[in-house]
């Protein structure tokens, strides 16, 4: 059954008009992100509006800013909650590989399909940088890159085990730019209809459109296969700058 903002509306009304105990407000807040998050997945997080947010969780859009001061909030706060769920799939993918046998092949194609397995993450990091962090609060920005970083760092100490011959600091440097490489290629994997339409029906365009997780595959392929021979060049040189 699909979920309008009448259905929604008169959902809200049962429970209660306005949330006033610290529990309905937390309730709030959840109605508030089930909505971004079922809008997004739906139809993408830049189609989504804070009218839609609202009129979804059946408030109205002047009381939702009491909960959250931007709709960037709403997806910051999102792109945060995506994280840990991002960071169990390589555990439950690679915790259980043995590093004798376990090879860079392994990781590449769980890490790949961690991304290819999470859409709406994948949406979220494009517009973490580019919009997001960018009308918030520099506290909403800190919490969240506490978050991100903490889990980029989890997954690198995953990938350590498995390939011990890496250093700690080539393995952050490899989630980062996957992670990183996931927001932009998810992008031009889902193009809106119109484009995806014209990018089929014309060959000289065939190249346009690609598929998510064999070219994060290939490029974790290609990342993982370079590390240890680039060592000699990036000698000297500061280390990798984290963009999460």
């Amino acid at each position: 059954m699909v979920r309008t903002s009448e259905t929604a509306a008169a959902e809200a009304s049962e429970t209660f008009l306005r949330a006033r105990r610290p529990e309905q407000k937390q309730q709030r807040r959840e109605e508030i992100l089930a909505a971004a998050r079922e809008l997004a997945t739906a139809d993408g997080v830049r189609t989504v509006s804070l009218a839609g947010i609202a009129a979804l969780a059946g408030i109205d859009k002047s009381a939702l800013l009491r909960y959250f001061e931007t709709r960037e909030q709403i997806f910051l706060e999102l792109t945060a909650r995506e994280w840990p769920g991002w960071v169990q799939a390589l555990h439950d993918g690679l915790d259980d590989a043995d590093p004798a046998s376990a090879g860079p092949g392994l990781v590449a194609d769980v890490v790949a399909r961690s991304f290819g397995d999470r859409p709406l993450l994948c949406d979220l990091l494009a517009h973490a940088p580019l919009n997001l962090e960018r009308n918030v609060s520099p506290e909403a920005v800190r919490g969240y890159k506490l978050i991100s970083l903490a889990a980029v760092g989890e997954a690198a100490g995953v990938v350590h085990r498995v390939l011990p011959d890496l250093t700690e600091g080539e393995c952050l440097e490899f989630i980062s730019a996957i992670a990183s490489l996931a927001g932009s290629l998810w992008q031009i994997a889902n193009p809106v209809p119109a484009l995806a339409a014209l990018f089929a029906s014309d060959p000289a365009l065939a190249q346009a459109c690609v598929d998510l997780v064999p070219r994060l595959r290939r490029t974790a392929d290609i990342l993982l296969a370079g590390l240890i021979p680039s060592r000699p060049l990036l000698a000297g040189r500061d280390g990798p700058e984290l963009v999460e």
